[in-house]
C-alpha cells in the first residue's frame, strides 16, 4: 500500500475533534461505497486503501496523537507503515457489518480464525531509553493443544462434517431488492466456521484446541521510544482456531521518572547548584548526562537562570538520526545565614563595587529564548 500524504481527516470526510464513533461510522460509510467489489469506479482500490489506511491512523489514540501533533513526518519517524496495516482486526470490524467476504473472502473450507491479540507492558528506565535495551516480557496467551495438535478431538476419534454449513464454516443469505441482488455471509452458529463437528472432544483442552499457558518473549526497544508507545510483535498473541494465524502482541513501554531528568521531546533538562561565589570566580562541576557524570566547566560572572546547553547529548531520534540536546539550568544559591565576619567582608567587597563589576548581560527572558531556538 502506497503511503498518502492526503489529510486522513480530510480523507475520512471528518472534523479534527472527531470522536472515535464519529471516525468509525465515516469509515464504515466509505468502505461499503469504495470496496473494489462493490464500486466500478477504475480508482476505487487506490480509494479504498488510503481510507483504510486513515482509519488505522485515526482509530488508534497513539497513531492518532502522533499524527495530530507531527503529521506524516511523525508517524514516519514513529515506525507507522501503511503497508503493514492490520487487515486482521479490521476484517473482524468488516465482518460485523458486511459479512465474512467482504474483506479477504472469509475463511476457506475447514479454515481456521485468526488468534486475537494481547497486550503487555514493560517499565524501563531513562537511560535505557536513550541507549535501547532488550527485555523479556511474561504474559498468559492460548497456545495450540499439544495433546491433539489444535483439532480440538480426541486423537484417534472422527471428525464430521458439519450438517449445517455441510463444511463451509459459512452460511449465506440472499435477498432481493430494486438494485439487484444482494449476498451476505456469516460465520455458521453450529461449528463457529470450522466446518466440523466434533464427537468426541480432546480430554486436555475440552475441544477448545487451544490452552492457555505462561509465556516470555525477548523485546528489543529501540533508542529513542517515548513512554507510552507501543511494540508489535507480530504472530506472538493467541493462538489461531484450527491452524489459523496467532495474533499479535502489543508491548506498551513505560519509562520510569528519572529525577535527574526532565524529558520534553529529544531534548532533557537538568539543574545544577552554584554557591554565588562559584557564580562569581567560575567553577567546574560534575554534571549528569545520558552518557554518564562529566566535568562542566562554568565561566566567572555566570547568571542565575543562565542555561548551557550540550548539542547532541539529549535523546536519539526514534528511527531517524541523531540526537537532541540536553539543557542546564544554572541555579545561584544565595546565603541565607551570614556571621559578623561574612557581613563584614560583603559589605568591604559591596564597598569597592562599580558598574564594571555588575555589568549587565542579555536577560533570563533572551536567555530562553535563545535556548529554546
Amino acid at each position: 500500500m502506497a503511503t498518502t500524504d492526503r489529510d486522513y481527516y480530510e480523507l475520512l470526510g471528518v472534523r479534527r475533534d472527531a470522536s472515535e464513533t464519529e471516525i468509525k461510522r465515516a469509515f464504515r460509510q466509505l468502505a461499503r461505497e469504495l470496496h473494489p467489489d462493490v464500486s466500478e469506479a477504475p480508482d476505487a482500490d487506490e480509494r479504498f486503501r488510503e481510507v483504510v489506511e486513515a482509519y488505522e491512523v485515526l482509530s488508534k489514540s497513539e497513531t492518532r496523537d502522533l499524527y495530530d501533533r507531527y503529521g506524516h513526518a511523525g508517524l514516519r519517524s514513529g515506525g507507522f507503515q501503511s503497508g503493514h496495516v492490520d487487515f486482521g482486526n479490521l476484517a473482524d470490524l468488516f465482518s460485523a457489518f458486511f459479512g465474512d467476504d467482504v474483506l479477504f473472502g472469509g475463511r476457506t473450507r475447514g479454515g481456521g480464525g485468526r488468534g486475537a491479540d494481547l497486550a503487555a507492558t514493560v517499565e524501563i528506565d531513562l537511560v535505557d531509553a536513550a541507549h535501547g535495551v532488550t527485555r523479556d516480557v511474561p504474559f498468559e496467551a492460548a497456545a495450540t493443544c499439544a495433546h491433539c495438535g489444535g483439532d480440538g478431538a480426541e486423537p484417534g476419534t472422527e471428525i464430521t462434517t458439519c450438517p449445517t454449513c455441510e463444511g463451509a464454516g459459512r452460511l449465506q443469505q440472499v435477498s432481493r431488492s430494486v438494485f439487484g441482488e444482494f449476498v451476505r455471509t456469516q460465520t455458521c452458529p453450529t461449528c463457529s466456521g470450522t466446518g466440523r463437528r466434533i464427537e468426541h472432544p480432546c480430554t486436555e483442552c475440552r475441544g477448545a484446541g487451544r490452552v492457555v499457558e505462561e509465556r516470555s518473549v525477548e523485546v528489543q526497544i529501540p533508542p529513542g521510544i517515548h513512554h507510552g508507545q507501543r511494540i508489535r510483535l507480530s504472530g506472538e498473541g493467541h493462538a489461531g482456531q484450527v491452524g489459523g494465524r496467532a495474533g499479535d502482541v502489543y508491548v506498551e513501554v513505560r519509562i520510569r521518572p528519572d529525577e535527574r531528568f526532565v524529558r520534553e521531546g529529544d531534548d532533557i533538562y537538568t539543574t545544577v547548584d552554584l554557591t554565588f561565589t562559584e557564580a562569581a570566580l567560575g567553577a567546574t562541576l560534575r554534571v549528569p548526562t545520558l552518557d554518564g557524570d562529566e566535568d562542566l566547566e562554568l565561566a566567572p560572572g555566570t547568571q542565575p537562570g543562565e542555561i548551557v546547553v550540550l548539542r547532541g547529548r539529549g535523546m536519539p531520534v526514534l528511527q531517524g538520526h541523531g540526537r537532541g540536546d540536553q539543557k542546564i539550568l544554572v541555579n545561584v544559591l544565595v546565603p541565607r545565614r551570614l556571621n559578623d565576619e561574612q557581613r563584614r567582608l560583603l559589605r568591604e567587597f559591596d564597598a569597592h563595587a562599580d558598574e564594571r563589576t555588575y555589568e549587565r548581560s542579555e536577560g533570563l527572558f533572551d536567555k530562553l529564548k535563545s535556548a529554546f531556538r
